[in-house]
């Protein structure tokens, strides 16, 4: 996969981008990163981007021109890509595991990393294809969530965790928060890992599994239950909960 960052501040990407998984990924070539500063694309000696808004008000608003011009020339790069572009916004979709998992399958990935008062709407109608939100709140700029977005996504690249296994039985991705987990030593201060986690009976351990991923759902994120496809076995462990078992 390869991924484009327009940014003007691209002094925040090094120490997310650099570490760890994410690190590691591009290491490997599983993905390629590249962070653009499109104050480099304003067509003027002062390096101007933003101006003031038509019709008057607050702040200032991200000019089109150096937007377009900088994902112009990463297309006559790879021109035989076609990446989604995504403008990342309070307006936009809520980011979800889903939509992660969606990404994953692409193979150019463009991010438009807004500032001030945010983009000249033609940026929203004419250029991105995609418009994300990390939440109802806003931020400063689109850089945290443009990270928060890249790292969700590239976790999912085959290849990039350890194990792949990871990744699906993660929180979300299986429509349920994920179960507890516990390690040695089996009697910390008195409080002990549940037995059947030591009983070495894989099918009653994902059993386990299973319920306490829907016990937990049920008691923090009960407004996940109403998208579960469920099936027998989640409609049996469900009643147990319900009677305290």
């Amino acid at each position: 996969m390869r991924i484009d960052v327009l940014t003007l501040f691209p002094e925040m990407f090094p120490g997310v981008l650099g570490a760890s998984i994410l690190g590691k990924a591009q290491e490997r070539g599983l993905v390629t990163i590249n962070v653009v500063n499109f104050r480099q694309y304003a067509g003027n000696k002062h390096g101007t981007v933003d101006d003031t808004p038509y019709g008057g008000g607050a702040g200032m608003v991200l000019k089109p021109e150096p937007i377009f011009r900088a994902v112009e020339a990463i297309l006559e790069e790879v021109p035989e890509t076609k990446p989604r572009i995504i403008l990342l916004c309070p307006q936009g979709r809520t980011f979800r595991q889903e939509i992660a998992e969606e990404l994953a399958q692409e193979e150019h990935l463009i991010f438009l990393c807004g500032h001030y008062e945010g983009f000249d709407e033609r940026v929203r109608q004419h250029l991105a294809t995609d418009e994300l939100s990390i939440g109802d709140y806003v931020l400063t700029g689109g850089e945290l969530p443009a990270m928060v977005i890249i790292d969700a996504v590239v976790r999912l690249l085959p290849g990039v965790l350890g194990n792949e296994e990871s990744a699906r039985t993660d929180s979300f991705a299986t429509g349920l928060l994920e179960h507890p987990h516990y390690t040695r030593p089996a009697d910390f201060r008195g409080w002990k890992v549940p037995e059947v986690l030591l009983s070495g009976h894989h099918a009653n351990i994902a059993r386990w599994r299973k319920k306490e991923a829907l016990r937990r759902t049920m008691e923090r994120r009960p407004d996940l239950l109403e998208r579960l496809e469920w099936d027998d076995e989640l409609r049996e462990l469900y009643e147990e909960i319900l009677r305290g078992e």
